[in-house]
């Protein structure tokens, strides 16, 4: 074992250590090196932090994978969302904000690939992280006058740099929807409970930040389409784990 490594192992044993533990007292002719070491190499440092962090979101990534199954039904088939292609096979669900960077870096890639596969059921959750402009964004797109236009407000809504009020109006607009009527329906109780429901899902999935994708047993975190492209290729030639489109008899 190298003297950085042996010196990375001491500091993460120390960072790991709850403040309430008691631990044996180091050897104090080693710790002295391995302070002399850190001291010429910080740099350690910031790996030992940065492995710790990445061990950490390896964990919650594990355990919002093991609860996929759980909120499968919310995730795929909650009536209230829109849905692209709402007869695919495949269903990819997209946690997004529209004033999030990530999100509007995506969403080319999002319709064309909605474009692209007709078999693939897309999901749109409404996840506004930012406040704001993104809550009204989110309250109008989920409003009954704004629904039918969701794919085009989508596009629109991403495409604007600035999104604020005044592009939000312009943009329903341009649609065909009257700015008044979609931001009355959109301050409903109704769309304020849809919107806060898909928080606490995404809080129940220990999804922090936008855009996350989730495809079968996937979470694809952040604007990573090439891994959203495997997924649902993956998908296509394998066994996907989905909820069936349940249809009255």
């Amino acid at each position: 074992m190298t003297m950085t490594t042996r010196a990375a192992l001491a500091l993460c044993a120390a960072l790991a250590l709850p403040l309430t533990a008691c631990a044996k007292k180091p050897d104090d002719d080693f710790g002295q090196k391995v302070r002399t070491y850190l001291l010429a190499h910080p740099e350690v440092i910031e790996e030992a932090v940065q492995k710790l962090q990445e061990n950490k979101q390896a964990a919650v990534a594990e355990a919002a994978k093991a609860s996929l199954g759980k909120y499968r039904t919310q995730l795929e088939r909650d009536p209230r969302d829109f849905v692209a292609n709402p007869d695919g096979k495949i269903t990819v669900v997209e946690f997004f904000d529209y004033r999030c960077g990530y999100c509007k870096v995506s969403a080319p890639e999002i319709l064309k690939l909605i474009a692209e596969n007709p078999d693939v059921r897309f999901v749109f959750k409404e996840f506004p992280i930012f406040g704001g402009e993104s809550n009204l964004a989110a309250q109008v797109a989920l409003s009954e006058p704004a629904k039918p236009k969701t794919l085009k407000l989508f596009e629109a809504f991403m495409a604007e740099k600035a999104l604020d009020a005044n592009s939000i109006d312009r943009h329903l607009r341009a649609a065909g929807v009257d700015p008044a009527a979609a931001k009355a329906a959109g301050a409903s109780e109704a769309v304020q409970k849809h919107i806060a429901d898909t928080r606490a899902l995404a809080q129940a999935l220990a999804i922090e930040g936008t855009p996350a994708f989730i495809i079968g047993d996937h979470i694809v975190p952040g604007a990573d389409m090439a891994a959203v492209r495997a997924a649902i290729a993956e998908a296509k030639t394998g066994k996907l784990k989905t909820v069936p489109d349940v249809k009255p008899s």
